[in-house]
């Protein structure tokens, strides 16, 4: 086998095990809401308290991931997310019990550390033994395709079956896309050194570098999270865009797909944090798009900037986690995500209880934009310490 096909084929392995991993287990819950809403009668609050615990679960494998050295371990503990995903999912359908549902989000949010951490260390310390660029960014763009085919799949099967046949549908799709999730990563190499025998190192940054990064990547969780999450549910409750929410998440998913990709380029061109710096701003515009006017070239406009912004936030901090510790990128990851997932914890319980009486989470994306202008102060010191 050639090295480019080589290549493509890990490639794709990290592509379909983030539809699998993030836009199945963690993103369709978002375009499926408003459905359990109104026919399994999930409120509002218990909506804000499954991504809360949703997160918990990722927040859990961050920290697992966080903890572990080897590559062995964290390949296997990979394989076991693809599973978990898919289980976690067909029992969605299964049940319309809110503590059963809790655990099964649970264990969604923890297979998705699996994706986002174990895999994209994975691949970081593949690319780099075999001698490619270390840009993770064609395979974080199975983020933004995943909520694509997630939130087509959801629109789609709304208008024929129930919210529990779309579980069952997801399902069936995590089964397809996990066979290739699951073959074409190879097993890790765990010599010290690369294909052309050079050795890896790891080159940590500074203590203070860390500690400002990680609020600011906080911010950033705060930020990602109230939208993502709300997103659907708040452009159907606009009279003028009522049953649109879903496909304006397919369209944030559009933005999302190329996202890692261009953001690359970009850092390539004017540095990483430069680049989070530019992001961080235009996603905190695109925020409140959606709320300037009610109406559909606003809610779109809003969607595809936060889909390219979010993706391309969370792809810049994870890539230059793994350029940090090319040996156990998982490691600083970890730890980054982490602080990213306290605020993805918090947020989603805290604009559901804002939301509880007015039923209106308008004010999240307030809040969820200014974090994000947070996030931009705090990083902008960084640059004179990478």
């Amino acid at each position: 086998m050639s090295a480019s096909v080589e290549r493509l084929r890990v490639l794709t392995a990290g592509i379909m095990s983030l539809i699998v991993l993030v836009g199945i287990a963690r993103f369709a819950y978002t375009p499926i809401l408003p459905i359990m809403q109104q026919q399994a009668g999930l409120g509002i609050y218990e909506a804000g308290w499954l991504a809360t615990i949703n997160y918990v679960g990722y927040l859990s494998g961050a920290i697992i991931a966080s903890q572990i050295s080897s590559l062995v371990l964290k390949d296997k503990l990979y394989r076991i997310g693809l599973i978990v995903a898919v289980v976690s999912t067909l029992g969605m359908g299964l049940t319309d019990n809110i503590w059963l549902w809790s655990i099964l989000r649970f264990f969604a949010g923890l297979s998705s550390a699996a994706g986002l951490l174990l895999a994209s260390g994975l691949i970081m310390n593949w690319l780099i033994r075999n001698g490619h660029r270390s840009e993770l960014g064609i395979h974080f763009s199975g983020m933004g395709l995943g909520i694509i085919i997630c939130s087509l799949l959801v629109e789609l099967a709304s208008r024929s079956f129930d919210w529990q046949t779309q579980w069952y549908l997801l399902t069936v799709l995590g089964v397809v896309l996990l066979i290739p999730a699951w073959a074409w990563l190879p097993r890790p190499d765990t010599s010290g050194v690369s294909n052309s025998g050079q050795t890896l190192v790891d080159s940590p940054p500074s203590d203070l570098f860390m500690r400002l990064f990680m609020l600011s990547y906080f911010c950033a969780g705060v930020g990602m999270v109230v939208s993502s999450t709300f997103i659907v549910s708040i452009i159907d409750q606009q009279p003028s865009l009522a049953g649109l929410g879903a496909w304006t998440f397919m369209i944030l998913g559009i933005g999302a797909a190329p996202a890692c990709i261009v953001w690359d380029l970009v850092a390539r061109r004017i540095g990483d944090v430069n680049a989070l710096i530019a992001a961080s701003l235009l996603q905190a515009v695109s925020i409140l798009l959606p709320l300037a006017e009610n109406n559909l070239f606003m809610a779109i406009s809003g969607a595809v900037l936060f889909g390219f912004t979010f993706i391309g936030v969370v792809s810049l901090v994870l890539s230059m986690a793994g350029r940090y510790y090319p040996t156990k990128p998982a490691k600083m990851m970890g730890k980054m995500t982490i602080t990213y997932g306290i605020a993805q914890i918090i947020s989603p319980s805290v604009v559901g209880w804002l939301a509880k009486d007015s039923g209106d989470y308008s004010i999240g994306l307030y809040i969820a934009s200014a974090a994000m202008l947070v996030s931009v102060f705090v990083l902008i010191p960084i640059r004179k310490l990478a």
